[in-house]
């Protein structure tokens, strides 16, 4: 079972060279959750504020078989697999014409706002009708680098309010478009693989150092760092010529 809502994408969605912005797909995905969220009565503004709950993304796998582009008609699916533990699962799936374009995995966390704490799967009382999962294989790896992976600096990255979510943090999604912003060369170029491991949060004032390196052909690992030494995300990324 999924949850579906359709889309015509827009030309601000999309690069200079008119494929959609890698950040793009995981904002149309994360709004098509936002709405289930709201059909079966947990608007995520009210889980917040009056509930003092928020998810957090905690991971990503990302699969893009194929560029989108402006105007495109697409049908964005969501569903939850069964989760456990402090883990809440959600799978999405992208459309176009009936072709699935893009798919993703996504972990979250439950935090307590007030209490920084976790909740588990087990104490939380609502819940969406469960679809199987997707198979793994056919996604990204788990991004996991070593402690003692050489990589090399090549920038900064400042945390401004154009970044921010309710809670004064760089909104995930902006971060696919950050790490594209890193690498050596964009052109004639598209995302067709994304793994995110988000480890700690970039507040609203942060100047994160940004750490690369190349692994093969189109294939690159980041990392970003704050000024108290802690990680605040892991990512590889693959790309493919358009």
């Amino acid at each position: 079972m999924y949850y579906s809502a359709k889309y015509i994408t827009k030309w601000h969605d999309t690069d200079p060279t008119g494929v959609m912005r890698p950040s793009r797909i995981l904002e149309y995905m994360q709004e098509t959750a936002n709405l289930q969220c709201r059909e079966y009565g947990m608007d995520l503004n009210d889980l917040f504020y009056k509930e003092g709950l928020g998810f957090l993304l905690s991971r990503l796998q990302l699969r893009v078989n194929t560029p989108l582009h402006a105007y495109e008609e697409i049908e964005v699916r969501t569903w939850c697999p069964p989760s456990r533990a402090l883990s809440f699962l959600r799978c999405f799936a992208i459309l176009r014409g009936g072709e699935v374009v893009a798919e993703a995995l996504s972990t979250w966390a439950l935090m307590d706002v007030k209490n920084k704490t976790l909740v588990k799967v087990s104490d939380f009382d609502r819940e969406f009708p469960m679809g199987d999962p997707i198979d793994e294989a056919t996604l990204p790896k788990k991004v996991r680098i070593s402690a003692a992976a050489e990589m090399e600096t090549v920038g900064e990255r400042h945390i401004v309010y154009s970044d921010l979510d309710f809670n004064f943090h760089m909104n995930n999604t902006k971060y696919p478009d950050m790490v594209c912003d890193f690498l050596p060369d964009m052109k004639g170029k598209y995302v067709s693989s994304l793994s995110l491991a988000y480890m700690n949060e970039a507040a609203y004032g942060n100047t994160l150092t940004v750490q690369r390196t190349q692994v093969g052909e189109g294939e690159y690992l980041l990392r970003t760092v704050r000024g108290d030494s802690k990680v605040c995300l892991e990512a590889a990324i693959g790309l493919k010529n358009i």
